[in-house]
């Protein structure tokens, strides 16, 4: 097992608690200096919050755990491929690194629906690599609307 999937089984782990919850099975965590700084998952519906994703609600315990609202030298896993949304608040954030797992084809921005990923409005660069544990992490999703049907 790689290191990338070494971190992403936590975020899986918490894309499960957001299907437990009955929200949209979307974990994310975020890692600086091998170290675990946050993790978080899909929250829309409990909170009331259109911007309760996963993404979104560990970049907010990172900065406050960091004291920092720059988040640089950090690693942001996901098993979504990002909205968006979420992609902004990384490059805002300052994030080093994305890696996401299943890609997503009707919202993704990192080059399944749109790609976002060099858009010369960000005075960012985040290294991103995709299709980490995709399997399981499809699967989840899959399985999770599948059950809504």
């Amino acid at each position: 097992m790689s290191e990338d999937e070494k971190w992403m089984q936590i975020a899986i782990n918490e894309a499960y608690k957001a299907a437990d919850e009955n929200e949209v099975p979307v974990g994310a965590i975020i890692v600086k200096d091998n170290k675990l700084i946050a993790k978080a998952h899909n929250q829309p519906i409990f909170k009331n919050d259109p911007t309760a994703h996963a993404e979104i609600q560990s970049i907010k315990l990172a900065g406050e755990k960091l004291q920092n609202y720059r988040l640089t030298n950090t690693i942001l896993y996901v098993t979504l491929e990002p909205c968006s949304m979420c992609l902004s608040a990384m490059m805002h954030a300052r994030i080093k690194r994305l890696v996401y797992g299943a890609h997503d084809p009707k919202t993704g921005v990192c080059g399944s629906c749109e790609d976002l990923r060099n858009a010369k409005f960000f005075n960012h660069n985040i290294d991103i690599i995709g299709g980490v544990s995709v399997l399981e992490c499809s699967s989840l999703m899959q399985k999770f609307f599948k059950s809504l049907r």
